[in-house]
């Protein structure tokens, strides 16, 4: 059994699996960490392994540190990954684009896959049928669009993210709302239309905090798993001990 967690930018996810299935899943924030992690390893005493990977504040150290009687595995460039890696700067590849190509090729072999991460920022990675990695597009996520119009301009405010009621906003609110999440929307649609029309026997995957809400805005069939890292991170793990 081991517990899986993903530091990221603004949160920490952290899932319980057996073999390749999920048992539990939690979202913990960065104040409380090690009670919350506590309080699973409680809970779940078979857990023998934590599968760590970081793209936020915390290290490696931090949970060598944190239970002495659990081994753990960090995910990070030293390990084997299932694909060839052509990115120009394979040194600045993110962990976690790396762990998400992992489990695309892992999940669905012999496919060109697409797959998009929509979170803090959305992220597109491309690996072919061929299990080559090619590289992919780095853009602002859904929180970050909204924050950058308030932060950046004197009078327009910072709103939560929701669903505009028409494509011609009629108000500001209403105008911002249809500029970030059509935008967005359009975006995805965009990246995935110019994939379909060069590649046949395709998986496009869509995952990350925002799937749900875009999901069902997409005009493209695509396969959705907010989970999709996490049960990545948990196949790396297995790809790299034989479990």
């Amino acid at each position: 059994m081991h517990l899986v967690i993903d530091v990221g930018n603004t949160q920490i996810k952290a899932a319980v699996f057996e073999h390749n299935t999920l048992l539990k899943k939690e979202i913990i924030g960065y104040d409380n960490w090690k009670d919350d992690l506590k309080k699973i390893i409680n809970f779940f005493q078979k857990i023998d392994f934590l599968v760590v990977s970081s793209v936020g504040k915390l290290e490696k150290e931090d949970f060598l540190s944190f239970n002495p009687d659990l081994k753990v595995y960090f995910i990070s460039r030293d390990i084997n990954f299932p694909f060839n890696n052509l990115y120009a700067s394979p040194a600045t590849l993110g962990i976690d684009r790396m762990v998400l190509a992992a489990g695309a090729v892992l999940q669905f072999p012999n496919k060109n896959r697409l797959i998009i991460d929509a979170g803090t920022c959305i992220t597109y990675d491309f690996v072919d049928s061929n299990d080559n990695y090619l590289g992919g597009a780095i853009a602002p996520g859904i929180r970050l669009r909204y924050e950058s119009l308030h932060n950046y301009t004197a009078k327009l405010p910072l709103l939560k993210k929701e669903s505009p009621t028409n494509i011609i906003g009629n108000s500001t609110i209403q105008s911002i709302h249809s500029g970030v999440i059509n935008g967005v929307s359009f975006e995805i649609d965009g990246f995935v239309n110019s994939f379909l029309n060069e590649n046949d026997n395709f998986i496009i995957i869509l995952t990350g905090g925002d799937t749900d809400f875009l999901a069902e805005r997409l005009k493209n069939t695509i396969f959705a798993n907010p989970n999709f890292l996490l049960e990545s991170l948990n196949q790396t793990f297995q790809y790299n001990n034989n479990d």
